[in-house]
């Protein structure tokens, strides 16, 4: 079951998100819940190796906001490092930014 505990000790930044659901606990859980079962990290994963970037690019900053405002740092990280990569256009290897994001939802999704 998530728990704010589980998710303090998960690394996020639970009274910033808090703050941003009015300090209703049961309303943040609601909401890392549904960010959970909004998984778009396959579809991301699949639009960077098609090379379809003006697509990813949309995706990942979809997944950034929804991620910062929820403030799950530990998955917000490399999903933030995706976006700016691909908002700059950059030739990157994305391959290790895309596994430590699947590993931190993975892990999120095991709390």
């Amino acid at each position: 079951m998530l728990t704010i505990e589980k998710l303090r000790a998960y690394g996020a930044d639970v009274d910033e998100g808090l703050a941003r659901c009015m300090n209703m606990e049961d309303f943040y859980i609601g909401l890392v819940r549904k960010a959970l079962a909004d998984n778009k990290l396959p579809l991301l994963e699949k639009q960077i190796g098609e090379g379809d970037f003006d697509a990813a690019f949309e995706t990942a900053h979809s997944l950034k906001g929804m991620y910062a405002n929820l403030s799950l740092s530990p998955l917000t990280k490399p999903v933030t490092e995706i976006t700016d990569l691909l908002r700059s256009k950059a030739e990157a290897d994305y391959s290790l930014l895309m596994e430590e994001a699947k590993k931190q939802f993975d892990i999120l999704c095991n709390l």
